[in-house]
């Protein structure tokens, strides 16, 4: 379960309001797809403002230090924050592959089994391809050929 410090902080990073589905709506209509949209739009726009935080943080940083460990901390500091980054990159790739999903009104719908993915698994990952059983019996057979 998690804490609740990092149930705060994911709510924080795409904060908005739970979907709440009217009596009889079909799944994946237009609402929902607007629904969304806006949160992938968000989540994307925050990484970007990330990128942008840490490319000046390391022009305001970027010093020769004289002293060899001081160098390495550095380099190692910035080192993390560019792979991390990095990560954040092919998210936001996912991101607008997911957007793309969305305006072809492919969204919602398992890769593997063609079921629901369900919107609050959506919400919770709103790039997700697969259902939650089908992406569950993925991670047992990764588990198994990893062994």
């Amino acid at each position: 379960m998690p804490t609740k410090a990092k149930a705060t902080t994911g709510q924080l990073i795409r904060g908005f309001e739970p979907y709440k589905e009217t009596k009889g709506e079909e799944y994946m209509s237009e609402a929902m797809r607007a629904h969304f949209t806006s949160i992938l739009n968000k989540w994307k726009l925050e990484l970007m403002q990330e990128v942008d935080r840490t490319v000046h943080h390391m022009q305001d940083e970027a010093a020769n230090f004289p002293d060899p460990a001081d160098r390495a901390s550095q380099e190692e500091e910035f080192s993390l924050e560019l792979r991390a980054r990095d990560r954040e990159r092919k998210l936001i790739k996912k991101i607008d592959e997911t957007l793309q999903l969305i305006e072809d009104e492919d969204y919602g719908w398992c890769d593997s089994c063609g079921v629901e993915i369900g919107i609050r698994r959506l919400e919770a990952r709103p790039t997700a391809t697969l259902c939650i059983d089908c992406k569950t019996l993925a991670e047992i057979k990764e588990k198994q050929v990893g062994s």
